[in-house]
């Protein structure tokens, strides 16, 4: 289930965190838990609920989601899909 295009990927892609040098484990697929993340906030299910097989493990899309929030890569994330819906509006229809 894809709930962002590649376009708003392409955009929000270079505002997220990258895996810091070699050490530690890499982060999961930044878009998975962005998705998961939207999901979450449009059905309004608890996080445990989410389903595994489209955003991973709630518990990675629930840290990641409280972590972004603290540090304001979340605000980014929304000023970005905000600022990108507000761009579509503003298009002219066409026929």
């Amino acid at each position: 289930m894809r709930l962002l295009t590649d376009e708003q990927w392409a955009r929000l892609a270079p505002c997220l965190p990258r895996n810091a040098g070699e050490t530690g484990r890499p982060f999961a697929d930044h878009r998975r838990i962005i998705e998961g993340i939207i999901y979450r906030y449009h059905t309004g299910i608890p996080w445990r609920d989410l389903p595994r097989e489209e955003f991973g493990p709630w518990q990675t899309v629930w840290k990641r989601h409280r972590r972004w929030a603290a540090d304001g890569t979340w605000d980014t994330v929304l000023a970005q899909l905000t600022a990108q819906a507000d761009a579509l509006r503003r298009r002219p229809l066409r026929r």
